[in-house]
């Protein structure tokens, strides 16, 4: 070889109000999310994801899950912005009428018009996959996915850093680094599988590397049911197969790079058609084929660049296309597309693809575009969040009613909550408690505004706002605010505080009807 693998795995500014499950918080944010989604993701009606929707903070796993939750249905749309890094540390299982969710792993399950993007500084899901099942209209962006067991410690998601099944339809993963650290005898599954009747799935502009697995689509012989799929500008580096592996279904796979692919690299079998455009192979062994079967696939190529590739023998269960590959097949693509010359791939995929490369793309024609409005750090020091929360008109029935609470930090009165002033405050005696609102008769109430002190805006991360005689969860989420639910009669509200970064203050606990 021209140069040796590097490893060989097999023995990686405006502030805006936002609402969801009725919470409408005041909140600095970007852009929801860049681009629009194309390929097979772009078919079946489209794919938008959270767009129109609720617009949530989280640095947790537990808060996904809380945003999840705390919808008003399973299709209310919502975008969950996500930073830092998620684990099952700060993963917790979250109850909810909109949501099954769980703690060890990502799980969009029953949902639909849901948007999870990085931002800031970045988002890394460590050691805890995302599984999508039964759900529609996704779209996950900007993030990275790493080191998912399904034997060892921690395990999640049955070793899939992405996987998707069961009626599974429109998804876009744009701009993501799927990434494990060996292979099945190390405890690591596939990076991006696909099975049970899924369709309509764009994977765009993103990194799947150190694997054992790259992905399939249907998880055997008889699960021939999912199908078209679009790959595009990904990068393919350091894998031993499955790049993809493909039963059934149609495919699209142009201006990839595919370099130090051990054993074999895109697998169309079981009469799988996947049509080849414009993609780079190099360093690479067997790129296209019918490999480990004898029920054949088919492939259309062309515009392929092969540098440095191998090609094994034909034989039973084992059929190569190359080493000078010719179609087999033609597939009718029916979205447009604009190809870049495979000679400048390499190029282009190194610069735009995988997370935070600030959402770059291909413009078609070898150069790269960057969107008008990339996704930010809602919390950007250039563009400070508001201090106080929207104007809320008509009488705060706060004034005049009790309040208590869990416990309340030194100098601080659960009373400064509804005394109307903001020079004073509560704070728990930690980073977490309750502090609520009582009446000596029923009230009818729709909106709570929580108002935080000057010095500790953006303290509060994770929030329930809960009927105190029932238990009923009336919302969740992040972030202080205004929070809108649905009309409710009641003695006594609560406010939670679930997860902190710092001391809460809180000067004014205001209700409304």
């Amino acid at each position: 070889m021209r140069r040796s693998l590097a490893l060989k795995v097999g023995t990686v500014a405006a502030a805006m109000a936002v609402a969801v499950a009725g919470i409408t918080f005041s909140m600095n944010s970007a852009t929801a999310q860049a681009n629009a989604a194309n390929g097979y993701a772009s078919q079946n009606g489209g794919t938008t994801g959270g767009a129109g929707g609720a617009v949530v903070r989280a640095t947790t796993g537990t808060q996904i899950n809380q945003a999840l939750c705390g919808r008003s249905s399973d299709s209310t749309p919502i975008i969950i912005q996500v930073e830092g890094t998620i684990n099952h540390g700060n993963t917790a299982d979250v109850s909810g009428s909109s949501c099954d969710v769980g703690s060890t792993l990502i799980d969009l399950k029953g949902v639909s018009n849901v948007t999870i993007l990085g931002v800031g500084s970045g988002a890394v899901f460590d050691q805890i996959g995302i599984h999508i099942r039964e759900s529609s209209n996704i779209i996950i962006q900007n993030v990275t996915v790493k080191n998912v067991k399904k034997s060892g410690s921690p395990t999640s998601n049955g070793g899939d850093a992405i996987g998707m099944e069961n009626g599974v339809r429109n998804v876009w993963v744009d701009h993501v680094t799927l990434e494990a650290s060996g292979g099945e005898s190390e405890g690591y599954d596939g990076l991006f599988d696909l099975k049970d009747d899924t369709k309509y799935v764009t994977l765009s502009y993103s990194i799947l590397r150190n694997s054992e697995r790259g992905g399939l689509v249907g998880s055997g012989d008889s699960d021939l049911d999912s199908s078209f799929v679009t790959y595009h500008h990904n990068l393919y580096q350091n894998l031993n197969s499955r790049i993809p592996l493909l039963r059934g279904g149609t495919a699209h796979s142009y201006n990839n790079h595919f370099v130090g692919i051990v054993e074999s690299g895109i697998n169309s079998r079981v009469g799988a058609k996947i049509k080849v455009d414009n993609n780079y192979f190099e360093d690479s062994k067997d790129p296209i084929g019918t490999f480990y079967t004898d029920l054949r696939g088919y492939w259309q190529v062309s515009g392929n660049v092969f540098d440095n590739v191998t090609w094994s023998s034909p034989g039973t269960d084992n059929y190569p296309a190359g080493p000078n590959p010719t179609s087999t097949t033609t597939v009718s693509i029916p979205y447009s597309y604009t190809l870049d010359n495979a000679n400048c791939v390499p190029s282009v995929v190194s610069t735009t693809a995988g997370a935070n490369k600030g959402l770059k793309t291909s413009n078609g024609s070898c150069s790269i575009q960057t969107p008008t409005d990339p996704p930010t750090d809602p919390t950007d020091p250039t563009d400070p969040p508001t201090t106080t929360p929207p104007p809320t008109t008509g009488t705060n029935l706060s004034l005049g009613a009790g309040a208590d609470g869990t416990s309340k930090g030194g100098g601080t009165s659960y009373g400064n909550v509804i005394d109307g002033s903001t020079s004073t405050y509560w704070s728990p005696s930690g980073t977490t408690g309750r502090i609520s609102v009582k009446w000596g008769s029923a009230q009818t109430i729709d909106t709570v505004v929580i108002r935080e002190a000057s010095d500790a805006v953006g303290n509060i991360d994770g929030w329930q706002l809960v009927n105190n005689s029932t238990g009923a969860v009336l919302a969740s989420g992040t972030g202080a605010g205004t929070i809108s639910f649905t009309a409710t009669s009641l003695t006594k509200v609560n406010f939670v505080i679930t997860a902190a970064s710092g001391t809460p203050k809180i000067t004014e606990f205001e209700t409304y009807a």
